[in-house]
């Protein structure tokens, strides 16, 4: 069995559960046809996502004109099929933010999805995110490709359910992933009825193995980390307007902030002003192995996030046997459990969150142990990625033998 991931762009640093989704299928013995728009933005450190590059076709390189014939060919062999799906396309761009045109390109991707699908013999197509890509494997169904399903994971499709079309995503869906039981409540109100019984919850997955044997956890003056894309909704300026406050009473307190994006001036310029220097540390991306070194130094990781769907980086920090400080959103409370496993505070509360770290630092360590332990063993009961991907694999055969049945 062949399964076509449609993906916006891949490899991406933030999106290696993707890469372990993928790897954990073709485990399952299922080949797996990765199918990007185009290149992610970011810079690849890791090794793993530079090889996944190497694997991955790239729907925009094939060239306009290549483009435009995967269309025509649509148009020749199916042209009321290529008519219901112009009028689709146009109807989703009439609902959402980024308009007809943007449609109109996705149609055009879509048919040349749809001849790749037909040249590899894919039997289905899975894709990540609600949005575009999603979209995408909707109108190249819908040009006659294979059916399709896709994962949401929050908070993008959540956040504009209506622009994205999300009901009838779902509804045309073979089936429909959601990372947490959270995000399926989220599809449910956007989904018809009927289709209810389409929405699963498939966990992205870790790697068990890449954790076997957690570093203890450190003594020693507090060290955090923290771990996400520098933007508004990752919730870093509220952390550093607490480390303001954590320091009068820890001095000696660190926080090590891993990642990079369009607010890391702001974010220096606040670390400075708040005479913060010597306290943070800013690494920008690292390695998966580079993660993992920083977790192993760290007494927990701090997850401050407005919006969230359910973080990996929460799931590795749990498996390296870290307790977690986050945010009482989403779907975090499903894994971070109060006196358990972690904390939460309430998001975009700076003296909340600073409280919770002084008492944080004043834990023993032999109770910050015992935590650690907690939420390792619960992340790799819930989160093992080939426990994950057998799931997933079981759908794709579910939705590909109803599909060919009499």
């Amino acid at each position: 069995m062949k399964v076509a991931y449609v993906l916006n762009s891949y490899p991406q640093p933030s999106h290696s559960f993707i890469r372990r989704e993928i790897q954990a299928l073709e485990r399952q013995g299922i080949e797996v046809l990765r199918l990007a728009m185009r290149p992610g933005s970011a810079p690849l450190v890791d090794p793993a996502d530079q090889a996944e590059a190497g694997r991955t076709r790239y729907v925009l390189q094939a060239g306009l004109l290549r483009l435009l014939l995967a269309l025509a060919t649509q148009a020749l062999r199916r042209p009321a099929r290529l008519l219901r799906a112009l009028r689709l396309a146009i109807r989703l761009g009439r609902a959402a933010q980024v308009g007809v045109l943007r449609h109109l390109i996705y149609l055009v991707e879509a048919a040349h999805v749809v001849a790749l699908c037909r040249q590899e013999q894919a039997a289905h197509m899975h894709a990540h995110f609600g949005t575009n890509a999603t979209a995408v494997a909707l109108l190249a169904q819908a040009l006659g490709g294979p059916g399709y399903s896709f994962t949401t994971h929050g908070p993008e499709e959540f956040d504009a359910p209506i622009a994205l079309s999300l009901g009838e995503k779902v509804n045309r869906a073979d089936f429909a992933v959601a990372i947490s039981s959270f995000g399926k409540s989220q599809l449910s109100r956007w989904a018809d009825f009927g289709t209810w019984d389409r929405l699963k919850v498939v966990h992205c997955g870790i790697e068990p193995a890449r954790f076997a044997h957690p570093d203890p956890i450190p003594a020693g003056p507090l060290r955090l980390a923290s771990i996400g894309r520098f933007v508004e909704q990752k919730g870093q300026m509220i952390l550093i307007q607490a480390m303001a406050e954590v320091v009068k009473a820890q001095p000696k307190a660190h926080l090590v902030l891993i990642g990079d994006g369009e607010m890391r001036p702001q974010l220096e310029v606040a670390i400075a002003a708040l005479g913060l220097a010597q306290n943070v540390t800013l690494t920008g991306w690292l390695s998966e192995a580079g993660v993992r070194a920083e977790l192993a130094q760290a007494q927990a990781l701090v997850m401050p996030s407005f919006a969230e769907g359910l973080p990996m980086v929460v799931m590795e920090a749990m498996a390296a046997a870290r307790p977690v400080l986050a945010t009482y959103i989403a779907g975090t409370p499903e894994l971070v459990l109060p006196g358990e496993t972690g904390w939460l505070v309430p998001a975009g509360d700076a003296a909340a969150l600073a409280d919770a770290i002084v008492a944080l630092a004043a834990v023993p360590q032999a109770q910050l142990h015992a935590m650690g332990e907690a939420g390792r063993a619960r992340v790799l009961q819930r989160h093992d990625s080939d426990i994950e991907a057998a799931k997933l694999a079981a759908l794709f055969r579910d939705a590909i033998a109803r599909r060919n049945s009499p």
